[in-house]
């Protein structure tokens, strides 16, 4: 009888949109935003990885090219040589493969204009989302059958001391300061910002978009209409406060 894997069926994704700053908070994106991508490692693997990579190899020539929302949206490195006619097919074929891949997304908003203006000592934005989107996750893979297996989780790369708070604050939210009070299956995994990975690329993708879909919500947001169907609900399908969460 084959033995059960002490790792669990899913793997994570975590990206940011803005900047943690209270002090100084862009007036234009005054929030703070971390997108979970959870991907079942079967699906991840066999259909989502290849699709990205073909779509690379189709439009450069090579699949070393990273997809940065930042660098698509303003136009540069890579992105720039793309004329008017190649940069609509390549984003509809990218449309169409994050329309196409199964992931369940859970996103944390912090609003840091309402979080300056309503704590006396607010918490780091990044840490405060990390707390709410781990808790989300959490009861996610418990209604998988997957908590008693670790699920890794893979943050993107900051500076040396960003990288050693977050270890400390994910170490001390998983080990018990959490809703539950107890011990959470994950373990971290921080990946360098050059890393060529389609699951991080997807998660960087999927952040401002649900941002801006906060902000403005009135606002034609094409990629948020595609993601809309992906954010973790409860039973009866409401994604406020399970895959969406925005704070205060």
């Amino acid at each position: 009888m084959e033995s059960k894997s002490e790792f669990s069926d899913y793997i994570v994704y975590v990206d940011e949109s803005g900047d943690h700053s209270l002090t100084s908070i862009d007036a234009g994106y005054p929030v703070f935003v971390l997108s979970f991508c959870v991907f079942r490692k079967d699906d991840y693997a066999e259909r989502v990885t290849p699709a990205v990579r073909k779509h690379k190899f189709d439009v450069f020539g090579h699949d070393m090219v990273v997809l940065h929302e930042h660098e698509i949206r303003k136009k540069t490195g890579a992105f720039a040589r793309l004329g008017k006619e190649a940069r609509e097919g390549f984003m509809e074929s990218l449309t169409n493969i994050i329309a196409a891949a199964d992931f369940t997304l859970i996103a944390v908003v912090i609003d840091k204009r309402r979080l300056a203006n309503k704590y006396i000592n607010p918490a780091h934005p990044y840490h405060l989302a990390m707390a709410f989107g781990l808790e989300r996750l959490h009861r996610l893979v418990r209604s998988r059958g997957q908590d008693d297996r670790i699920t890794h989780i893979v943050c993107e790369a900051r500076g040396s001391k960003e990288n050693a708070e977050l270890e400390l604050e994910f170490r001390r939210i998983r080990d018990g300061a959490n809703y539950f009070n107890k011990r959470l299956p994950f373990e971290l995994m921080i990946a360098d910002k050059k890393t060529n990975s389609e699951g991080m690329q997807l998660a960087d993708l999927t952040a401002r978009p649900i941002g801006i879909s906060v902000l403005r919500p009135e606002q034609l947001n094409r990629a948020m209409a595609i993601l809309e169907s992906k954010f973790y609900r409860d039973g009866a399908g409401n994604k406020n406060g399970f895959g969406l969460k925005v704070f205060p």
